[in-house]
């Protein structure tokens, strides 16, 4: 079975938030982008969190500029797996991504957000203890996690909280 794997990180010097999933599913796989099944509620969730309710209306290339103005990163925990299909349970034999590294590099940053909990079991694991950042364990965006939308979004906006802190969102 073949290996899947992550795309390169989407940061900027200064990013202040890095969004982690786990391993990009099979339609991001083939549209070679972040989150781009359709059902997918990460742009929406994303764009509430930055104060952009149209990020997903976005073409993909706008979401990414709309996320380096809010200070927000993207990457993921996993750089590659076997994994037949797009579910996180069916990861095997899976190699992590340097994200002690990535995370040196950023001066600026100030938290994580896990996208799932395949994600923040995998990243916790390989961070805790040699970085001290604040990390948030968000509801997966995946249409597989049935929880409500307007759960997940209230889990998310707890994000905001990081990029407020530099006067971005000071209606907050």
């Amino acid at each position: 079975m073949n290996r899947k794997a992550s795309f390169p990180p989407i940061v900027a010097r200064d990013t202040r938030l890095l969004l982690l999933g786990s391993l990009p599913g099979e339609a991001s796989l083939r549209a070679t982008r972040y989150y781009a099944h359709p059902q997918n509620q990460f742009w929406r969730l994303v764009g509430a969190a930055i104060g952009r309710e149209d990020l997903h209306d976005l073409e993909y290339e706008a979401r990414l500029v709309a996320l380096q103005k809010a200070q927000v990163g993207l990457w993921d925990v996993v750089a590659d797996a076997v994994r037949p299909g797009s579910l996180d349970g069916a990861i095997r034999d899976h190699r992590a991504n340097d994200l002690v590294a990535l995370i040196s590099a950023l001066p600026s940053l100030a938290a994580i957000g896990f996208n799932g909990g395949t994600a923040a079991r995998i990243g916790r694991r390989l961070i805790e203890g040699q970085v001290s950042l604040r990390m948030f364990d968000l509801p997966s965006s995946s249409p597989a996690y049935t929880l409500p939308y307007a759960e997940k979004r209230a889990r998310w906006m707890q994000l905001r909280s990081i990029l407020a802190e530099d006067g971005k969102f000071s209606d907050i």
